[in-house]
């Protein structure tokens, strides 16, 4: 089946509210804090590295300019 323009399958970013990112940021937070001492170094990296850039857009107020006027 192929997908039509604009469906939720195309690869684009899911556009949120600051509200919005501030709960995933403390579901995400949250997700670290009780990960078991056996996961993997790699889901432990990916999961902090998500944490950090969610932080830091946050702090900026958005992704950059240009990448905002591409949607």
């Amino acid at each position: 089946m192929r997908s039509f323009d604009g469906q939720r399958s195309d690869n684009q970013p899911i556009r949120r509210t600051p509200d919005q990112k501030r709960r995933a940021l403390l579901q995400m937070e949250t997700e670290l804090a009780a990960l078991p001492a056996k996961a993997t170094p790699t889901l432990r990296a990916s999961l902090e590295a998500r944490i950090k850039a969610l932080k830091e857009e946050l702090a900026n107020g958005g992704p950059p300019r240009r990448e905002r006027d591409r949607d």
